[in-house]
């Protein structure tokens, strides 16, 4: 395993959407081995597939190691869905914008639909901090960061204050 450099906005990757995963080779396994030593490395608690330049549907993650309690996951072509009207305003951080926190309004809860490395298909109803990590690390797969889901204003400052 190694670590692998995760890029920062603006790289034009951070834009694009992924492709979906077709098959699970020996190559995904190191790649998603590698994924998640780079995340625990940053410490991040997510990461996606174009973050680190692999321009394919998967991310890792794991939202409870900070607390003690270890869950890594890899997720391959997820689908989400919205379950109900409630939505969540949190701040989110993000491992391409580093030091950069942004409020983002999310569906408080949802669906996800995904499959992991042995192919297996996995369907679960997600909240809270899990469905905001799922939903972020989504959008990265669908050329979305952080900063493209604020309003004009917010996202000058935001943007001004990265760029310092």
């Amino acid at each position: 395993m190694s670590l692998l450099p995760i890029l920062e906005w603006p790289d034009p990757r951070l834009a694009q959407a992924c492709a979906p995963v077709a098959e699970v080779t020996p190559g995904l396994r190191a790649l998603a081995a590698d994924m998640l030593e780079t995340m625990y490395a940053a410490p991040g608690r997510g990461l996606a597939g174009p973050q680190v330049g692999a321009m394919l549907r998967i991310f890792v993650m794991d939202v409870t190691w900070k607390e003690g309690r270890p869950d890594p996951q890899v997720i391959l072509n997820p689908v989400i869905e919205p379950l109900g009207d409630a939505v969540c305003t949190r701040a989110e951080g993000c491992l391409s914008i580093p030091g950069i926190l942004t409020d983002i309004t999310r569906p408080a809860r949802v669906r996800m639909r995904w499959s992991d490395l042995e192919g297996v298909a996995h369907e679960a109803v997600l909240e809270d901090f899990a469905a905001a990590c799922v939903q972020h690390e989504t959008d990265h797969l669908d050329g979305v960061v952080t900063l493209m889901r604020l309003a004009p204003e917010a996202r000058a400052r935001s943007e001004a204050e990265y760029r310092g």
